[in-house]
């Protein structure tokens, strides 16, 4: 397992709010609902050198919009389904902007099992290591590796 340390600084995410209270689907309604809705804010999204979208992230925090831990054994909570953005962009209507605190981060490129990474991290490797779980995990997606999965761990 590909296991890094990360510091992002606080980074924008434009893109389609959703509710862990919507339901079972809620995820995946999430990235249905900004599939549809891409063109509208494409035109946002932040660019590398290359002219390449930087991120496409399934951004989480707890209810309250505070980036705290998903409660109830990490299954409640809010996830946006969006594109990193520039800091003074502004969120078309029917799109939500989070602007998510900077963290030091563990981060997990998922090679097969979202939940196996998951639950080992949480369970064994944060553990051994004396880490605290800092805040929501966040989801990015790299467009350049053909939109491989990672996940940050935020730390403390």
């Amino acid at each position: 397992m590909e296991i890094n340390f990360v510091r992002k600084k606080s980074f924008s995410v434009i893109g389609k709010l959703r509710s862990s209270n919507d339901g079972v689907n809620f995820i995946k309604d999430a990235w249905q609902d900004l599939d549809f809705h891409f063109q509208e804010v494409k035109n946002l999204a932040k660019l590398d050198e290359n002219g390449k979208i930087v991120g496409i992230w399934g951004a989480m925090s707890s209810k309250d919009q505070t980036f705290n831990i998903w409660e109830n054994n990490y299954s409640e909570g809010l996830y946006l389904a969006g594109i990193e953005t520039e800091e003074d962009a502004i969120a078309p209507p029917g799109f939500t902007k989070w602007q998510i605190p900077e963290f030091d981060y563990v981060c997990v490129k998922v090679v097969n099992n979202y939940s196996e990474v998951f639950r080992y991290i949480i369970g064994e490797y944060l553990p051994k290591q004396h880490l605290t779980l800092a805040g929501a995990i966040q989801e990015f997606y790299n467009p350049n590796e053909n939109m491989q999965l990672y996940l940050l761990f935020p730390i403390r």
